[in-house]
């Protein structure tokens, strides 16, 4: 099987910059992805954050994005508040992971610094409608509702978007919400499958990814001992996040989800995976919200996604620790 993988082509070289919009439900590991993102400005130029309801309410993930950016000394990224609630299915929400706030281990306050006035979705559309053509790279760490709502109003907008790098989906490992589906998905599986249909060039990060790439006491203790608040910040969410997948699925460490979008973005080298067809099942049933991964491309139909399954966890902890040490 490993010999067939390849080397992602999106990004010829390590150095890449991206012009950069991030959608999330923040969630513990969005809030680590986001410092991530924002401790690296020579790479990724963030336009702005979007947010969703999805890991909590939106009004949290809202809040929590807003806290990400304060942590991180980023008073130049705008955050605009999206979808309250997914397209068609009851709301779902992932508190028991992230904890009532969304997240876990450290304490939240009301952050100082405001919303952008108006909504993602209309900030999607009027953004990527004035980009210049495939300029834009949205990382996407939660459900897909924001941008399956803008695709849905002006589907224009793809023109503007260079690449979508997803979290989200599963196949090998088997889902963490049921036995076939992956939370971002199942939480609002008709967006994902309005957004595996645009047409844009799609990288899914999957659980078949994240569940390899697993934190150890050594790697929590390099970040709490970079010396700063953001190391400490990251360690403390850390620390409590991960004990709950260590426990449910009896793994050494506990995964870093959203992490691993930004580590893709940053040094793709780090990855492997296959070019392959994924359709999502939004059928009531066992198998609602499932990714069906052809991985041995039996239906013969296009690839619509770069599947990334296998990662260097060495080099993907190691890189989050670098650019985590520059923050306050």
């Amino acid at each position: 099987m490993t010999t067939s993988f390849i080397t992602p082509k999106a990004h010829a070289a390590d150095a890449t910059v991206h012009t950069l919009i991030i959608d999330t439900d923040p969630g513990a590991d969005d809030v680590i992805a986001l410092l991530f993102a924002m401790a690296s400005p020579e790479q990724l130029k963030i336009q702005a954050l979007t947010t969703v309801a999805g890991n909590v309410q939106l009004a949290k993930t809202s809040r929590n994005a807003r806290l990400a950016r304060e942590w991180a000394k980023r008073p130049d990224i705008p955050v605009y508040a999206g979808a309250p609630r997914p397209l068609l299915r009851t709301p779902i929400y992932a508190a028991d992971i992230h904890g009532s706030e969304g997240i876990t281990g450290v304490k939240v306050h009301e952050p100082s610094q405001p919303l952008a006035d108006g909504n993602a979705v209309d900030y999607l559309i009027r953004t990527l409608r004035a980009a210049p053509e495939k300029s834009v790279t949205l990382a996407m760490l939660g459900p897909e509702t924001n941008l399956a709502l803008a695709l849905t109003q002006a589907p224009d907008i793809t023109r503007g978007l260079r690449e979508l790098v997803l979290m989200g989906g599963a196949h090998f490992n088997g889902g963490n919400i049921t036995p076939t589906a992956e939370f971002n998905v199942f939480a609002d599986p008709h967006a994902a499958e309005i957004v595996l249909k645009s047409g844009v060039p799609i990288t899914m990060l999957p659980l078949d990814l994240t569940h390899k790439v697993l934190t150890s006491p050594e790697r929590i203790a390099r970040l709490r001992g970079i010396g700063n608040q953001a190391g400490k910040t990251v360690a403390d969410i850390l620390d409590a996040y991960v004990q709950h997948d260590m426990q449910y699925y009896g793994l050494p460490g506990g995964p870093v989800h959203d992490a691993t979008v930004i580590a893709y973005l940053l040094q793709p080298s780090l990855f492997r995976g296959r070019k392959v067809n994924v359709e999502v099942d939004s059928r009531e049933g066992l198998g609602f919200g499932q990714t069906v991964v052809d991985w041995y491309g039996g239906l013969k139909k296009p690839a619509n996604v770069s599947w990334i399954a296998e990662g260097d966890a060495q080099g993907f902890f190691d890189l989050l620790t670098q650019r985590i040490s520059r923050l306050p």
